[in-house]
Parts: C-alpha cells; sequence; structure tokens
C-alpha cells in the first residue's frame, strides 16, 4: 500500500484508476472554471498565526454539527455518480464515514440507493434532496430517506438549472457509460476499476430509476436534471419540505447576505455556504470567501457550514477559525474512493484529521471551541473586498 500523506497523493493515484469521464466530472467546473480554481487558491491566501509554550495536552478535535456528535467537524457531501468513481462508492464511503465518526451525505443522483446504504451501515446518515417538478416523486423520496432513519435532509437550494460544464458534455457523461470506441479503450486502461464495475449490480441512478415516472431507463445526469428540475423552487417551497420531513433540514448553496439571513428566517436547523464545488455560476466568490460575511450576517440565528476547496485539515481550521461550525468534502474523499474504495476515504479521513489537530496545536489552541479569527492573518480586503 502506498505512503498517503496528503490529498494530493490520492488523487495522483484516483486520475490512474478512474475513467477518464468520472475524473473529469469530479475534477471540473462551469464555463472558465474561475470559481472551481478560486475555491482552492483562496484558502491559501489566508494565513495563520504560530503561538507557541502552550499547553497541548488533552487536545480535541471532537464537536457537533446540527447537534450530531462529531470526530472532527467534517462531513461527506454529496457527491451525484459516487458509485461510477467505485463499485459500491456510496456503500463504501457511507461505511468509512461511520467507523470514522463523521456524518455521510447521500446525493439524490446517487448510484447507490437509499435503501443500498441503509442496509449497510448501522448509524443514521444525511440524505441531499433536490427538488423535481413530480412532487408524488419528491414526497416519495422524503418519505422513503424517513424509513431509512436519515438523520438530516439536506436541501440543495443552487441547481434549478445546471450549469454548463463543458468536459461532461465533451464526454458524453452517462451512466454508465456509452459504448463508444474511445470509452472501451479508456476503460481497457483501468481494469480494477472494470472488474469492479462488472462484479456489481449498481450500475444506474438508483434512486431515480424505478422510482421516478418516466426515469426507466436513465442514463444522463444532463438528461434528468433538463427535464426535471423545478425552475419555479423558491423560499415558499421551504416550507412543506420542513412538515414532510419533520427532521433536521440544512439548506446547501447559500452565496448571498440576504439570501443567509432567508435561510435563518425559513426555520432550517443550517446552511451551507457553497457554490456547487464552483460547478454552477462561474464568476462567482469562493465559499471560503464569502463564509466571514454570511456568518456576521446570520450571527447565531442558524449553524453555519462551508464546502468547496477543501483539500487539508488547515483548511477545515480556517473556516472554523471563520466561523463555521463544520464543513463538507466532496473531491477530497472522492480522490480516496476512487484510489483504494474504502480504505483510501479512510486514508483521506485521516489526512485531514492529523492536519487538523497538528495545525490547531501549532496555533496555540486545545480545542476547536477555542478558534477564532485572532488564529488567521487575513489580506485586508478579503471578506468584504468585493462589497460597497
Amino acid at each position: 500500500m502506498p505512503v498517503i500523506t496528503t490529498i494530493q497523493d490520492l488523487k495522483d493515484i484516483y486520475k490512474r484508476r478512474v475513467p477518464k469521464m468520472f475524473y473529469d466530472y469530479c475534477e471540473s467546473g462551469s464555463w472558465t472554471e474561475q470559481t472551481f480554481r478560486e475555491n482552492v487558491s483562496d484558502f491559501e491566501k489566508i494565513r495563520l498565526r504560530q503561538k507557541v509554550a502552550v499547553d497541548l495536552t488533552n487536545r480535541s478535535t471532537a464537536t457537533q454539527m446540527i447537534g450530531q456528535d462529531v470526530s472532527m467537524p467534517v462531513a461527506l457531501a454529496p457527491v451525484g455518480l459516487t458509485g461510477m468513481q467505485c463499485p459500491d462508492g456510496e456503500i463504501k464511503a457511507a461505511k468509512a464515514a461511520e467507523k470514522f465518526g463523521v456524518p455521510y451525505t447521500l446525493s439524490t443522483m446517487s448510484i447507490c440507493s437509499i435503501e443500498d446504504v441503509a442496509a449497510n451501515t448501522t448509524k443514521p446518515f444525511w440524505f441531499q434532496l433536490y427538488v423535481m417538478k413530480d412532487r408524488d416523486y419528491i414526497n416519495a423520496l422524503i418519505d422513503r430517506a424517513k424509513a431509512a432513519n436519515c438523520s438530516a435532509l439536506v436541501l440543495t437550494f443552487d441547481l434549478q438549472i445546471l450549469g454548463q460544464r463543458h468536459k461532461d458534455i465533451k464526454n458524453g457523461l452517462t451512466a454508465p457509460p456509452k459504448i463508444t470506441i474511445p470509452n472501451m479503450i479508456d476503460i481497457a486502461m483501468r481494469q480494477r476499476w472494470a472488474w469492479g464495475m462488472l462484479a456489481t449490480k449498481r450500475r444506474g441512478f438508483g434512486n431515480v430509476v424505478g422510482h421516478a415516472q418516466g426515469a426507466d431507463n436513465l442514463r444522463s445526469l444532463g438528461e434528468w436534471t433538463a427535464s426535471q428540475f423545478d425552475l419555479s423552487l423558491n423560499w415558499d417551497d421551504i416550507q412543506w419540505i420542513k412538515d414532510r420531513w419533520g427532521g433536521k433540514l440544512i439548506i446547501k448553496g447559500i452565496l448571498d447576505k440576504e439570501d443567509a439571513r432567508r435561510a435563518a428566517d425559513s426555520g432550517a436547523d443550517a446552511l451551507i455556504v457553497s457554490n456547487h464545488g464552483g460547478r454552477q455560476l462561474d464568476g462567482a466568490l469562493s465559499s471560503i470567501r464569502m463564509l466571514p460575511d454570511i456568518v456576521d450576517a446570520v450571527g447565531k440565528d442558524i449553524e453555519v457550514h462551508v464546502d468547496g476547496g477543501i483539500r487539508s485539515g488547515q483548511d477545515v481550521l480556517k473556516a472554523v477559525a471563520l466561523g463555521a461550525k463544520g464543513v463538507m468534502i466532496g473531491r477530497s474523499y472522492i480522490y480516496g474512493l476512487g484510489a483504494m474504495g474504502e480504505a483510501g476515504v479512510t486514508a483521506a479521513l485521516e489526512v485531514i484529521h492529523k492536519e487538523l489537530d497538528t495545525t490547531m496545536a501549532l496555533c496555540g489552541e486545545r480545542l476547536l471551541s477555542d478558534l477564532g479569527r485572532d488564529n488567521l492573518l487575513l489580506p485586508p480586503d478579503f471578506d468584504a473586498g468585493y462589497y460597497s
């Protein structure tokens, strides 16, 4: 087994082992990919204050996210097509998260179904919901998540219409891949992935096919999005979703102070500062750059999480110091999953946890609750430079 010390180590292996169309699906953004890149690069602009001669015994990264005990303030984000990155990928990622003591979030557009993941785990996981025109299907989907004992519903609010992702279009992204000469050559070079996919029965959209009307032969994420995602989705819809769900609700896709206030007023338990990994509105600010303003706007009225660009435990610390109660990682764990399956997800979590613990100590803190903006050195215009 290779020695893994960084998320980049996992990414290097992942690129070799996963077919190009699924690597590109993960490792790309919309249009020029400016926002996708800045999600990562803006973390690099934040520097850390080193503190010395501090008692560093009895350190802990444990905390809570929406009242749930977690070993560190990290949840695995919902990622569509995860089961195409690795056979039975959602199940493997959920099992790794459960063992590590962090939440796993299953995407509506997963390959393994809600029932698949529930049957292979022992603790509740979170479920991410896209709202579609077929409300009977959405009501049934919420009911399925309740029956599976999911502990939170993550309502994605920033994907009523699909941002153009050039690589997905050019690759003809489908699940399973279309049989074309370029695809077959690519897959033939990745035999470990190919044999694993042949051995599993899970190769379609498990939460959709056989459950939604007219989706018996669904192959393309873009096809489904174009035809079914609800363009009329608005803030008033939160109430019927809350009533149907009846449990913890998290609103994902907030990147504006006014929207953050509306999310807080909606009665949701948490919001996620997110630009969908740079895959929606290209040219939007990075999530970490928007985080301080949104935290200031909502105060203690709602728990604030953040996703986008997190590739290390230092990134987690920076987000927590800026006011986030937790972060979500997507690509970081997908790299591990595609590289080494469940063991790779565990490796990604171990890397992030070690970096978080060590960095917290070198910043002179023993508890996450002691972190604040005074642990950071920010550029003068970092959190408000784009606002009048």
